[in-house]
């Protein structure tokens, strides 16, 4: 009895057996692996993250070249004329303190030389009153670049980094190309356009917007440089080693509108006015750059175009809708 009871099971698990495999033999095709075909499942497709989609006119600015971004994406979300070369002034310091952060360590020692302090004096750009012979750790000396957009402070930096300025413009013309800057190109570290004998300016200074916006999105990575351009004052107290020192923003943006953090200014008779500058607002993270947005007065105030174009700009950015990127187009051909 017993016997015919454990030939029954065996014979019922051999038929069930046949039941599943003979299907799957019959119904896939030679070469396919069966044990695939049974265990596989379909890959669920990915729901696409929602992106800023432009949806309206960008807002009309004064600016020769204007250029806005989600840094989030890398998506361009506004272009007037953003790839145009173009003197940047002071905005070229972006590249300066980020080489700095990048090569060289933040407490290491620079001596202000006396050709740092000359050079805002001789062609007339604007100072941080660095003091020859100070001794400062070079954290600091960014500061002095970056908020009074010190002439002086960009050539200590680039003798603190290099040795020399000419081998410092070397490094940040070789950044631009690592970077695909190609509408951007250095002779100094701090815009003077003043570079050829007799005070003539130099015509290969420039940058554009669009290049200027990408460069600022690979710089706002680094945690200490986004924490230098988003602050609106820095102190030093005198020590044996320096003289005391208060630098303040030039940015006014940093006052004027809400979830701002940066970038920086530039101005000279060449350039006009240009801004980069960043924000971030609800979960959204904007960057864009004004190249000759007015021309250069000599003063730095909250309503010049350059903030109130920065302003609309991003109002506008961050109003755009949240919506699933387009789907990629399906190109048929004929075989």
């Amino acid at each position: 009895m017993k016997r015919r009871q454990l030939v029954a099971t065996v014979l019922l698990v051999i038929v069930v057996e046949l039941l599943i495999t003979v299907p799957l033999i019959l119904f896939t095709r030679p070469g396919k692996n069966i044990v695939a075909v049974i265990n596989s499942t379909p890959t669920p497709t990915p729901t696409p993250r929602p992106i800023l989609t432009v949806n309206s006119t960008p807002p009309a600015v004064s600016a020769k070249s204007a250029f806005l971004m989600d840094a989030t994406t890398g998506r361009t979300l506004m272009n007037v004329n953003g790839n145009a070369r173009l003197p940047m002034a002071s905005t070229t310091k972006i590249m300066t303190c980020i080489i700095a952060l990048q090569k060289v360590n933040p407490n290491k020692i620079i001596t202000i030389g006396q050709d740092a302090v000359n050079e805002p004096i001789e062609n007339g750009g604007s100072s941080a009153g660095l003091v020859a012979g100070d001794k400062m750790p070079m954290i600091d000396l960014l500061y002095a670049l970056m908020l009074p957009s010190g002439d002086d402070a960009a050539i200590a930096v680039a003798d603190g980094v290099s040795g020399s300025t000419a081998s410092f413009v070397t490094l940040m013309n070789q950044y631009a190309v690592k970077l695909g800057l190609t509408n951007t190109h250095y002779v100094n570290p701090d815009g003077l356009p003043y570079d050829l004998p007799g005070g003539n300016v130099n015509p290969q200074q420039y940058s554009s917007a669009a290049d200027l916006a990408k460069l600022t999105a690979y710089a706002m990575q680094n945690e200490t440089f986004s924490q230098i351009v988003n602050t609106q004052e820095f102190d030093l107290s005198q020590t044996s080693d320096y003289h005391a020192y208060t630098w303040d923003n030039t940015n006014k943006l940093l006052q004027v509108y809400p979830g701002a953090i940066g970038v920086k200014t530039g101005s000279t008779g060449e350039a006009g006015n240009c801004l980069v500058f960043a924000a971030k607002q609800n979960g959204q993270y904007l960057i864009g750059a004004l190249l000759d947005d007015g021309a250069y007065t000599g003063t730095e105030v909250a309503t010049q175009s350059r903030f109130t174009d920065a302003a609309k700009m991003l109002a506008w950015g961050f109003s755009l809708p949240l919506l699933p990127p387009p789907s990629p187009t399906v190109i048929l051909r004929n075989t």
